[in-house]
């Protein structure tokens, strides 16, 4: 029998009045989609889910939270299985109200897990959670701007630091804090970097045009047009060139490959694929030079040479109207977000 796959990790989201339906399933449709869904986009094959969220309340069935939108729940608090990891979204609340009796329960339950080893993970205004359970006292800390001075207020002990969109603190990092907004996007990736993998999260990010520094769609663009096809021998070219797309005849090398006329084997290959083989090319080319972009720091001269262009300008150029970012701006961008990924992991 074939070895079976590890089952998916397990990640709690606590559920409560004060939060809101968006951050709540939007970290889980990250989550969810960790692993499976960039197979499905590059080559029509979903990939093996490696996350599985779970909803978890005082309350059992349904909780009605922000705005009026219900919220289905797989556990109560009381029945919740152990976890590694808890997420808690934002409390919906004026930055001056008492906190007091409000979340006792919830409080209580987030201290008690994270002695028994989980990871706490709060978005936004949750930092105030793990402030109320004494989670935070001594440790670095971030919370939305508007509620970072009531959280330096009512807790001293607390090092805020408000201007930080991510915060790991406390032993062996298992306090994780994102800041103010949309910066529960940032946490989804991060916690799906640590607990699956960073090109895991690279993924993700890429599949929801999740960008730090706002740019738009084109730079996440991949192989959705590249996924391989039902015509065999133009699937036996396509492996091939996956592995040899440096070389410096790349089309005439697949049409000897093919045993196809030059004419033929292109009409046939861009029937195929939906693009001219040297289209083809040079996006898994382009697409490499991300890769070496986001990850190292090779001169672009280097990379150019590497992934088969001679000419580090024609490359440059290449890239740019494929990307619409030079070569230098699109490792600004994103070298940033993998190495941001990388930490703490």
């Amino acid at each position: 029998m074939p070895p079976t796959s590890p089952a998916p990790i397990d990640i709690a989201i606590l559920v409560f009045e004060a939060s809101s339906a968006s951050v709540i399933y939007g970290m889980y449709d990250l989550f969810m989609s960790a692993g499976r869904d960039w197979g499905f986009i590059v080559d029509g094959q979903a990939g093996r889910q490696r996350l599985q969220p779970l909803l978890v309340s005082t309350r059992e069935q349904t909780v009605t939270v922000g705005n009026g939108v219900p919220i289905r729940i797989d556990y109560t608090l009381a029945d919740c299985p152990n976890l590694e990891v808890i997420c808690v979204p934002e409390i919906n609340i004026p930055p001056g109200q008492p906190l007091d009796g409000l979340f006792d329960t919830e409080v209580l339950w987030l201290r008690q897990r994270h002695a028994a080893g989980a990871t706490l993970a709060s978005a936004c205004s949750g930092a105030l959670l793990l402030a109320e359970a004494g989670l935070l006292d001594g440790y670095e800390a971030t919370t939305h701007w508007a509620y970072c001075q009531i959280l330096g207020q009512r807790f001293p002990k607390v090092k805020v630091r408000s201007q930080r969109s991510l915060v790991l603190s406390g032993e062996g990092q298992r306090l994780v804090m994102a800041g103010g907004g949309t910066s529960w996007l940032d946490l989804a990736l991060y916690l799906i970097a640590r607990l699956v993998s960073v090109e895991a999260a690279m993924q993700v990010a890429k599949l929801n045009l999740i960008d730090w520094h706002n740019v738009g769609q084109q730079p996440y663009a991949r192989l959705a047009q590249t996924r391989q096809v039902d015509d065999a021998l133009i699937a036996r070219c396509q492996a091939w060139i996956a592995e040899n797309y440096r070389i410096s005849a790349p089309v005439a090398a697949m049409t000897e490959l093919s045993g196809l006329t030059e004419r033929t084997f292109k009409r046939r290959f861009q029937i195929a694929t939906g693009l001219p083989p040297l289209e083809y090319v040079h996006t898994l080319r382009l697409e490499e030079a991300k890769q070496m972009l986001e990850a190292g720091n090779a001169p672009i001269e280097a990379i150019a040479q590497d992934i088969g262009y001679e000419d580090p300008g024609f490359f440059s150029r290449l890239f740019q109207r494929h990307v619409k970012l030079t070569p230098a701006q699109y490792r600004k961008r994103f070298r940033g977000l993998h190495l941001s990924l990388k930490q703490g992991v």
